[in-house]
């Protein structure tokens, strides 16, 4: 299981995406726009400081994939939001509804 403090330092990356994503989505509207007048160069020059002055764990980049159950951040799977290892244990055991181990 990992250890409580990187649960907590996902939770508080999680939390800072959401609170920030409304502006650095307006902000990268700005960016990406095509207009090359002179004014328009300004905004995006602004905007660029505005992004870069955002918290750096604002970035959805830097929120990884951990397991629900474990906080084990390697063998993710998104469809059941669990590590590879918690999901072949609860397969086996008969949590899962609708999987079970093949054979053949």
């Amino acid at each position: 299981m990992a250890k409580e403090s990187m649960k907590a330092r996902e939770r508080k990356r999680e939390r800072m995406v959401a609170k920030y994503a409304k502006k650095r989505e307006e902000l990268t509207k700005v960016i990406k726009s095509t207009d090359s007048s002179d004014e328009v160069v300004a905004a995006k020059w602004d905007a660029m400081m505005a992004i870069q002055k955002l918290p750096a764990n604002s970035s959805k980049i830097r929120v990884h994939n951990r397991c629900g159950l474990t906080g084990r951040p390697r063998g993710y799977m998104r469809q059941f939001g669990i590590s590879r290892v918690t999901f072949r244990e609860m397969a086996l055991a008969g949590k899962i509804p609708g999987v079970k181990k093949s054979s053949w």
